[in-house]
């Protein structure tokens, strides 16, 4: 059931969009003490389970595209988590505060009833980079990022391809 565009549902949506919003403040805090510590691999890890709950509640209200972009900045922050090389954390760190930045704007529409999530949203940059950590995390395998579909399919690197695909990105 589609409750986004539910006009009886609106009360629920807009709670939605009050509680991650919220959340979204609790990922800035993540992300800001990355910028004093890089390779706190525990901030990475937090931010992924906390972006997951907004992913989990998107879905469940029919707001894919805002679930798709969480579970991109999930799969970021747990790969990243096990990243030590500093540069490449500073990028990391740019790119989930961007992807943060998105999902406010996403969910701000939302509240206010635009449920045309990405028009009018510049999502050129923040593609462009995702498509460059994509490329630097190929060789990172996760357990946390395993998805158990017949018990036989992992997430592996092509779904983050896959993700940003579905997003007709």
């Amino acid at each position: 059931m589609d409750i986004l565009n539910d006009p009886s549902m609106k009360e629920v949506v807009v709670e939605f969009a009050n509680e991650s919003l919220g959340l979204f403040k609790k990922l800035e805090e993540h992300l800001e003490n990355l910028e004093d510590n890089p390779t706190s691999g525990h901030n990475l890890e937090n931010f992924g389970q906390i972006i997951d709950r907004v992913m989990g509640a998107a879905r469940s209200i029919g707001a894919t595209e805002i679930a798709t972009f969480c579970e991109l900045g999930k799969l970021i922050g747990y790969k990243s988590s096990q990243v030590k090389d500093v540069p490449l954390l500073n990028v990391v760190v740019a790119v989930l505060f961007d992807a943060v930045d998105l999902l406010t704007k996403m969910m701000e529409k939302i509240k206010t009833g635009d449920d045309t999530q990405l028009k009018g949203l510049n999502t050129e940059a923040f593609v462009t980079r995702l498509k460059w950590l994509s490329e630097k995390f190929k060789d990172i395998e996760r357990a946390s990022c395993t998805i158990k579909k017949d018990d036989k399919k992992t997430l592996s690197q092509n779904s983050i391809d896959d993700l940003m695909a579905s997003l007709g990105l």
